[in-house]
């Protein structure tokens, strides 16, 4: 599954032209992954608390998660493409609204050993080089088929990232 993810997302990086190098294809891969697996985790641990009556904590805010912005969902588990933004709009949200508040965490972190100084770090570190909110819908909805629950989906992700 994620090896046929990832050729299928190269496609999409392959035609934008902000895109050039195999170092390029992987580092906008990475921010994607990253904040899929991230919400993926949140949720998970939301509602393990939920389940022992204890509150969750998340680390970013609903309009900053990959299930509010990146593929928002209706009820019935499909994308809810009322909500989905796409085109400019998309393109103008992450630029402009997401990483520079993913990029504050630094600063708002309390200290630097935090998991949010690591993330101001880390996104202060790239940039979005998707050019085409069209490609970028394309790629978030790829990603968004990735499972990262068992043992087996978290060695193989990191077994392709190995090759990469």
């Amino acid at each position: 599954m994620f090896e046929q993810t990832f050729k299928n997302i190269d496609d999409v990086l392959w035609k934008e032209a902000g895109c050039a190098t195999e170092l390029d294809y992987t580092e906008q891969t990475s921010w994607l992954l990253f904040l899929k697996y991230l919400d993926d985790l949140e949720r998970e641990r939301s509602q393990k608390a939920e389940l022992m009556g204890e509150s969750y904590d998340f680390i970013l805010e609903e309009p900053y998660r990959w299930s509010y912005w990146a593929v928002p969902k209706k009820p019935n588990g499909e994308i809810d493409r009322d909500r989905a933004q796409t085109g400019d709009d998309l393109i103008t949200y992450v630029n402009e609204v997401l990483f520079p508040h993913l990029q504050g965490f630094k600063q708002r972190a309390a200290s630097s050993d935090t998991v949010e100084y690591k993330i101001g770090e880390i996104f202060g570190e790239i940039k979005n080089k998707f050019q085409s909110g069209y490609s970028l819908r394309e790629a978030l909805e790829y990603v968004d088929e990735l499972r990262f629950q068992s043992q087996d989906e978290k060695h193989e992700l990191s077994h392709l990232y190995g090759r990469e």
